[in-house]
């Protein structure tokens, strides 16, 4: 795999260089202020506590760069903290120079547009929890050889993840195909009175989770149609919530159409049949025998 196929226009191994000079000047600067340390209490003078962090996670537990003494008390007494390992402390660095690497790597690389929400929000969680390898060369192409290679399956874990999410105890729904058209519950908080309006409310708050599912169709549609994916800000969270300012049931984009009711469902349209089509080929694939025979 050439240094092109990870992220166009970028050198992996121009980063990786860049890697080791950050964390080449950190370690330079922990080895200063510790050696600043040692001085303050050789010459019994105060010293800052200095923390590092990676500020989210399991990750984000402080480490002590150094001993510090931050205070006297009044019989005399010091009020000291000890330095945390040395290894500690340079493995929070490294996890504080990786993890947003990693997250730039995969966003640049167009990858993350095959996952569905899941496999993003499993990717999001190894990041956040610092469950990362070291951003070398090897560690990089490795990673992402196996995903490039597995990228028709993921984007089709995809598929069939939104597939499974559908309600079937609708009857436009139907469990072995997607149909002209689907409902998805609890879109929005259930209304049991009240007017459309704006301002009013009547509309329900929207659900994350559940727009999650419409993104994902947007974004199969998106790939499907050879089309980037649309902003995640001006998703169907966003899209349902400004209908909502108005007072509006209907929001659509490229692909879909929602109407939302009040009893928090959306009934979703497909706007573009030959794309239904390439889905249930793809359903096909995985549950064969699901699709009805052609009349």
């Amino acid at each position: 795999m050439q240094t092109t196929d990870v992220v166009k226009s970028l050198s992996v191994d121009n980063l990786v260089n860049q890697r080791a000079a950050v964390i080449d000047r950190l370690g330079q600067a922990v080895s200063l202020i510790r050696e600043a340390s040692a001085i303050a209490a050789a010459g019994h003078l105060g010293m800052p506590r200095l923390l590092v962090s990676t500020g989210f996670g399991r990750g984000s537990s402080e480490r002590a760069i150094a001993d510090a003494r931050i205070g006297t008390r009044r019989d005399g007494s010091t009020w000291d903290h000890d330095a945390d390992d040395r290894a500690d402390v340079d493995k929070i660095i490294r996890l504080g120079v990786d993890a947003a690497a990693w997250q730039y790597l995969m966003h640049e690389s167009g990858l993350r547009s095959l996952m569905d929400a899941k496999a993003r929000a499993d990717w999001d969680k190894s990041i956040s929890e610092g469950d990362i390898p070291e951003l070398t060369d090897a560690n990089i192409r490795l990673t992402f050889r196996m995903l490039h290679d597995a990228r028709g399956e993921l984007f089709e874990r995809g598929v069939i993840a939104c597939f499974k999410s559908l309600a079937w105890s609708y009857k436009t729904n139907l469990p072995q195909k997607f149909g002209k058209r689907i409902v998805i519950t609890y879109i929005r908080n259930s209304v049991s009175g009240g007017k459309w309006g704006a301002g009013s409310g009547s509309l329900g708050h929207v659900n994350h989770g559940r727009c999650d599912v419409l993104d994902d169709l947007s974004r199969v549609f998106s790939v499907l149609d050879g089309k980037p994916e649309a902003d995640h800000r001006s998703g169907w969270y966003s899209r349902l919530n400004a209908c909502a300012k108005v007072g509006d049931p209907d929001a659509a984009d490229d692909f879909l159409s929602v109407r939302s009711y009040r009893n928090g469902s959306g009934h979703v349209t497909f706007k573009r049949p030959e794309l239904v089509d390439e889905l249930n080929r793809i359903v096909a694939r995985h549950y064969p025998g699901c699709l009805p025979e052609p009349k």
